[in-house]
């Protein structure tokens, strides 16, 4: 009906009267598909770019959700009521690749992770009161995040990937109180010298791989697998020795003092370093 109102929400009336007139002779129009099949696929990048972030949320989601629920069923098992009385969690073989943050429980000191998925370590921010950390039989790269846990005397890390011995000992080194370590069956342990390195990085460290070895502060009292670790580091551990003197050899001459018209450098010196 003409003139009749249009209805809240019902789909416009057009208008063929009002609609603008394309010119049959316009160069638009030629261009006309071009342009419709650009914006098509931008519009498909946008839209595929959109459903991977949107996937790859999803995903992340998906599996803190499953590891806040491994949480729960475990404080229910122990019979844990608030987050101030648990001191040890069991989550080990739960399929596992992300963890939830566990600073809430302030008082944890044991923490069973071995056997699951994990990449990395971000999850442990505030657990300062952390005794003992089972990270064994993961696929961890990177333990940074480490070092934020000064109590922690037992820390078992083989078989993961681990690949940047540097990097894992400058993480370690903000343990003062870590005395039991596992590395082994790690891509790191392929470098020549491993053991020799964590152990004179990190002499406080009794344990390396579940052998025992005594560095504590005296060396002679080091235990070694190979003859030839034990001298290299007991000559390191020695106290240097520098004797200096004067390089006869940039001191110039009595001729040289009066033929050479250029000014010459000052005599050097020279340091030799023993052991």
């Amino acid at each position: 009906m003409v003139g009749a109102a249009r209805l809240p929400g019902a789909p416009m009336a057009w208008d063929l009267n009002r609609l603008p007139r394309i010119s049959l002779h316009s160069t638009s129009l030629v261009r006309a598909p071009e342009v419709a099949l650009e914006i098509s696929r931008r519009t498909l990048l946008l839209l595929t770019a959109n459903v991977s972030v949107f996937l790859l949320n999803g995903m992340w989601l998906d599996r803190l959700i499953i590891c806040y629920q491994a949480v729960e069923d475990q404080l229910k098992i122990c019979g844990f009521k608030r987050d101030a009385d648990v001191f040890e969690l069991f989550l080990s073989q739960k399929d596992l690749t992300e963890v939830i943050d566990l600073s809430r429980f302030k008082k944890l000191k044991y923490l069973w992770l071995q056997h699951n998925k994990l990449q990395g370590i971000t999850f442990l921010t505030r657990n300062y009161c952390l005794v003992e950390l089972y990270l064994n039989n993961n696929a961890i790269f990177d333990i940074g995040g480490l070092h934020s846990l000064p109590s922690l005397y037992l820390l078992l890390l083989h078989h993961n990937e681990l690949t940047n011995i540097d990097a894992t000992v400058r993480e370690l080194k903000g343990m003062p109180n870590l005395k039991i370590l596992t590395l082994h069956q790690n891509p790191l342990c392929q470098y020549k010298l491993y053991r020799l390195y964590i152990i004179c990085h990190l002499p406080e460290v009794e344990f390396l791989d579940r052998k025992h070895f005594a560095f504590a502060n005296n060396v002679d009292k080091t235990v070694f697998d190979d003859p030839e670790d034990a001298v290299l580091v007991r000559s390191m551990k020695r106290s240097a020795m520098a004797i200096t003197s004067l390089n006869w050899d940039t001191v110039p001459t009595r001729e040289e003092k009066y033929l050479d018209e250029k000014d010459r450098e000052p005599a050097q010196m020279l340091t030799i370093t023993l052991r």
